[in-house]
C-alpha cells in the first residue's frame, strides 16, 4: 500500500495521497493496541515509514508546518522502532526539509548528524552529503557545497551497497547533479546551473514525473538569471503542465518566482504565453 501511494505521489502529486497516508497511520496506531512483541515492533516500523512519507507529502505540498510535525514524529518513532538506518534516513530528510525552508545552518547540522550515523554500505552517507551541500550553498559557501556533492558521488560509486537496503533508491549520479545545479543557482552561477539542470533532467527515469516538473521549474529560473527569457518561458511552460497535473506546491512556488522575474520581458511572445498560462492555473486553483 505504501509503495502504491509513493508511485501515485510521483505521478499525481501529494494532495491526493495525504488523506490515505494519514488514514493508514491512524489504522496502524489502532492495530498496535492489540499486539505485543515482534508484531508490535513491526507495526511501529511501518508506522514510522508512513509518518516519514506523510512529512514528505506535506513538504511537496508547501505546508512546512505539517511537514515538520510528521517528520519529527517519524524521527521520534524511529527510535522506538529501534531501526538505526531509518533514524539516519529521517535525519537526512530533516536536513532536506530545512534546505527547502532556506535554513542553511540547520540543513548543514542535520546532514552532519546523519553522516556520522550512516552505515558505509548504504546510500545514507550520499543522501546526507547531498542535502548538506545545499545547506552550504544557502550560506554562500560554494566550495564546501561542491566538496559535499563530490563526496556523494564517491560514496555511491566506490562502496559495495547492501542489496537488501531500500532507502534512497532514487540516489544516483543524476540526482546529485540536479542538486549541484541547484547549488550553482543559489550562489549566483546561473549559466552553469541551467546547463547542469538540462543535462541531469535528460537522465531522469520516466517515473519521476513530478520531480521532473520541479527541476524544469528550477532550470527555467536559471535561464532567467542567465538573461535568456525566451528559453526560461519555454521550459517554464513544460513545468506548468506537470504542476497542473500533480498540484505540487514545489513546482508552483518556483514558477511563481519565474512569473515575477519575467515581468520585465513582457514583449517576448513566449513570456506572454507563459505568464497568461500561469495566471490561468492560479485562477483555476483559487
Amino acid at each position: 500500500m505504501r509503495r502504491v501511494l509513493i508511485d501515485n505521489d510521483n505521478l499525481l502529486g501529494p494532495l491526493r495521497a495525504i488523506p490515505a497516508v494519514e488514514s493508514q497511520i491512524d489504522a496502524i496506531r489502532q492495530l498496535r493496541l492489540s499486539y505485543r512483541g515482534a508484531d508490535a515492533s513491526e507495526l511501529q516500523y511501518i508506522q514510522t515509514q508512513y509518518a516519514e512519507l506523510c512529512g514528505w507529502l506535506y513538504q511537496d505540498a508547501g505546508n512546512f508546518r505539517s511537514a515538520q510535525f510528521w517528520t519529527d514524529r517519524a524521527l521520534e518513532w524511529s527510535y522506538a522502532a529501534g531501526v538505526p538506518d531509518l533514524t539516519t534516513f529521517i535525519l537526512a530528510r530533516k536536513s532536506q526539509l530545512a534546505g527547502d525552508m532556506r535554513d542553511g545552518l540547520t540543513a548543514i547540522d542535520l546532514a552532519e548528524a546523519a553522516s556520522r550515523q550512516a552505515r558505509p554500505d548504504t546510500r545514507l552517507g550520499a543522501i546526507a552529503a547531498t542535502n548538506g551541500a545545499y545547506g552550504y550553498a544557502l550560506t554562500g559557501d560554494s566550495r564546501n557545497a561542491n566538496q559535499m556533492l563530490d563526496l556523494a558521488h564517491t560514496l555511491i560509486t566506490d562502496q559495495d551497497m547492501d542489496p537488501s537496503f531500500s532507502w534512497g533508491s532514487w540516489m544516483d549520479d543524476a540526482y546529485i547533479e540536479i542538486h549541484r545545479a541547484r547549488s550553482l543557482y543559489t550562489v549566483g552561477n546561473h549559466a552553469d546551473a541551467a546547463e547542469g539542470f538540462r543535462t541531469a533532467i535528460e537522465n531522469l527515469p520516466p517515473m519521476r514525473h513530478r520531480d521532473k516538473g520541479v527541476y524544469l521549474a528550477r532550470e527555467s529560473l536559471a535561464y532567467v538569471g542567465a538573461r535568456e527569457p525566451e528559453q526560461a518561458a519555454s521550459i517554464g511552460l513544460q513545468a506548468l503542465g506537470i504542476a497542473e497535473a500533480t498540484g505540487s506546491a514545489r513546482i508552483i512556488t518556483e514558477l511563481a518566482e519565474l512569473d515575477g522575474q519575467l515581468e520585465r520581458w513582457q514583449s517576448v511572445p513566449a513570456v506572454t504565453e507563459f505568464r497568461e498560462s500561469f495566471d490561468g492555473l492560479i485562477a483555476h486553483q483559487a
